[in-house]
């Protein structure tokens, strides 16, 4: 083993799991970026990742592998920056246990983060809600266990790591019935739950007969479902509601739109930024500000609160056909 591979499994078995005590999520994440970084080193030098040394890693080498990553796999900038702060991390340790590298190591450090677009969250009205929850086929196994899962998170909010970690015994039902779940930074939070989901919830945790530690939504082996597999579950069934609800195919539909959907329907309800932020789990009532942004019928409520009082009320609504396909546009 070289000085790249000691570290690199001491970064992970020391620092990461020992000192740091990362969750398996952080873990997986910082895995599969390094993992992709040195396959394309290993591609561009022909060099074994057993046998890098460190300055096959330079600032040029993570630059080129970071243009790689939105050029040729087609990530996007926030992917990007993900994997740059794995990076990162392992440099960062990497400086303490090996400063004959410090400029080498320096430089990769100062590689900033790519700005990005930050653009409008995509959420769904309650007719769209509607038509994804009636789109799963109630006759089969994987239909009841789909609309089950659906309707928990969009009631809760739940991030879609969240809700494939959930297990049988996490749900509570009858009086006070919740969830209980842990989200990031090993934050627990228990959010409550509404009677149409404690109904779907009832019936499906009775149809699954689980032991406490078996996980809630399972595959047809047992498993654990992944993202990926709850993203295409969703797609599929997106596609059927589309059928009934044509607004959903101009909406890329994906595991976060249902948190987001969440959001916006409390928020629609009145309900306070600071209470959203604590039932979805955020780390700062800031994050909430992107529901307020998106949220059309709040900015209606303020620009109708300085309408002059002279004002006849109502929308502006064109006469002419001409004008009225103008104002379409």
């Amino acid at each position: 083993m070289t000085l790249i591979a000691a570290t690199l499994q001491a970064f992970f078995t020391d620092r990461l799991a020992r000192q740091r005590q990362a969750s398996p999520r952080t873990i997986a994440a910082y895995r599969d970026a390094l993992r992709l970084l040195l396959v394309f080193v290993q591609q561009r030098t022909h060099i074994a990742p057993a046998d890098l040394d460190w300055t096959d890693l330079d600032a040029g080498t993570v630059s080129a592998f970071l243009n790689h990553l939105e050029d040729e796999r087609g990530n996007s900038t926030r992917t990007r920056n993900v994997r740059l702060t794995a990076i990162r991390s392992l440099f960062s340790y990497a400086a303490l246990q090996h400063p004959e590298h410090a400029l080498l190591i320096q430089r990769v450090l100062d590689i900033p983060p790519k700005r990005f677009d930050k653009r409008i969250i995509t959420f769904l009205t309650e007719a769209e809600v509607d038509a994804l929850l009636a789109a799963p086929d109630p006759n089969r196994w994987e239909g009841r266990r789909d609309k089950a899962m659906m309707a928990l998170a969009i009631q809760t909010g739940l991030r879609v790591s969240e809700l494939t970690s959930l297990n049988c015994a996490d749900i509570s039902l009858g009086a006070g019935a919740a969830v209980r779940c842990e989200g990031k930074g090993r934050k627990q939070r228990i959010v409550p739950l509404g009677r149409p989901v404690q109904a779907l919830l009832q019936s499906w945790m009775t149809e699954r007969a689980g032991r406490p530690a078996d996980p809630l939504f399972p595959t047809r082996t047992g498993r654990r479902l992944s993202r990926d597999a709850v993203a295409q579950r969703l797609n599929t069934h997106t596609k059927t509601a589309t059928e009934c609800c044509p607004s959903l195919r101009d909406k890329d539909v994906h595991p976060h739109v249902l948190r987001h959907s969440c959001a916006m329907s409390l928020l629609q309800a009145g309900v306070d930024t600071t209470v959203i932020a604590l039932w979805l789990g955020h780390a700062s009532v800031r994050s909430t500000d992107a529901y307020v942004h998106a949220d059309m019928t709040t900015k209606e409520r303020a620009l109708a609160l300085t309408t002059p009082l002279t004002a006849r009320p109502g929308r502006y609504r064109p006469t002419d056909k001409t004008l009225a396909f103008l104002d379409g546009l």
